[in-house]
């Protein structure tokens, strides 16, 4: 793919990208002004997948190493410092866009705004200092806490941002690159590897609890794993096997997900695909409450008996697909394209962001 190529000493927009699901997140929006000759930089983390995926969508970017135990993560907080002290040094930024405080901290070390997504209310610390430090924070609608005048809540996910109809296609030929019939019926199962701050101290399936679901969900359909951390040796022959830049499509045509994991969670609701995600106190989080109150698309619980319980229901139940095409279709006539809301919001700051106060799209 052909490189997507800026000019360091001419920057005006910096992404601070740290993992997968945050470079789906900004890929588009980032596009949109490379594309328009705008001039982009995108300071990413060795983490995961994460430059593999930016290399596939052909992107330039510094990279950055973090801190393995996340115990001490928050000391990356330095190594923030230090980008922001040379941006401000050496380029005439005119935003920084991210998640988390991370962005904050350049930001402020730059001396220039900051635009900061998030959707993570259990962040304590963290979202105390975007409200403090954010010159605008936007979150999903049901965001459950209050960060302060510059909190923008929108109709829409990050997901929605790389997965809304405008900028996302399916391709039917993933059964093929899955080694699947057309006919085929499949679950995904994705676990998570638990190792982020924001992890800690949460609970997902049991090596225990993997073992059960493919042995109960085998009879009904295929079983494909994805997995953050090395699966047992048996399990092996249930990866799948295929780049993390088509995932996206597997969700799509998977007649069900069952996850520990948010994102991946939330990605197959917005998809239409049948979700069940096990993760301990989910409630904290207001887009997990909203996909499953209001649109019934996702099924959540802390109890791993009662999640595995639920997806043996609902490999059972006739036209499973169709029904939750139809809630798909509810969902999207209610949220936004977050892509063009913040490509709006960027080109035409401050103004919009005025404007957006003064409109109370946030109440």
């Amino acid at each position: 793919m052909e490189k997507i190529y800026y000019k360091a000493s001419q920057l005006k927009l910096v992404f601070i990208i740290n993992t997968e699901g945050q470079a789906h997140t900004w890929k588009n929006i980032a596009k949109e002004f490379v594309h328009n000759q705008n001039n982009v930089s995108i300071f990413a983390r060795d983490y995961g997948k994460t430059l593999k995926l930016l290399d596939q969508e052909g992107f330039m970017y510094k990279s950055f190493k973090p801190i393995k135990n996340r115990l001490f993560k928050a000391l990356d907080i330095f190594k923030h410092s230090i980008l922001g002290l040379n941006l401000r040094l050496t380029s005439e930024t005119k935003l920084i866009i991210g998640f988390g405080v991370d962005a904050n901290v350049v930001a402020k070390m730059a001396g220039v705004p900051s635009i900061i997504f998030t959707d993570s209310e259990p962040n304590g610390i963290q979202n105390i200092l975007i409200k403090w430090f954010s010159d605008c924070i936007i979150t999903p609608a049901k965001f459950g806490l209050n960060l302060g005048k510059k909190h923008l809540r929108i109709p829409s996910y990050k997901e929605l941002a790389y997965l809304h109809p405008n900028h996302f296609t399916p391709d039917p030929s993933i059964k093929k690159e899955l080694a699947l019939n057309d006919t085929d019926k499949y679950a995904i199962l994705r676990f998570n590897g638990f190792d982020a701050v924001h992890d800690i101290g949460r609970t997902g399936f049991s090596l225990r609890d993997k073992y059960a679901l493919v042995e109960n969900l085998k009879p009904y359909l295929k079983v494909l794993i994805s997995s953050e951390v090395e699966l047992p040796g048996d399990l092996q022959q249930y990866a799948i096997n295929i780049s993390y830049q088509r995932i996206h499509h597997a969700l799509y045509y998977a007649d069900l997900l069952i996850a520990d994991t948010g994102t991946m969670a939330t990605e197959a609701s917005v998809l239409g695909t049948p979700t069940i995600m096990c993760l301990s106190n989910y409630k904290e989080f207001g887009n997990f409450v909203e996909l499953e109150n209001d649109y019934d698309l996702m099924y959540a619980f802390s109890n791993s008996n009662l999640a595995i319980k639920k997806a043996l229901e609902l490999v059972q139940e006739p036209d499973l697909k169709t029904k939750w095409r139809n809630k798909r279709s509810k969902l999207l006539e209610d949220k936004i394209d977050l892509t063009s809301f913040t490509v709006d919001l960027i080109s035409r700051w401050p103004e919009s962001f005025n404007e957006l106060k003064a409109s109370k799209v946030d109440k």
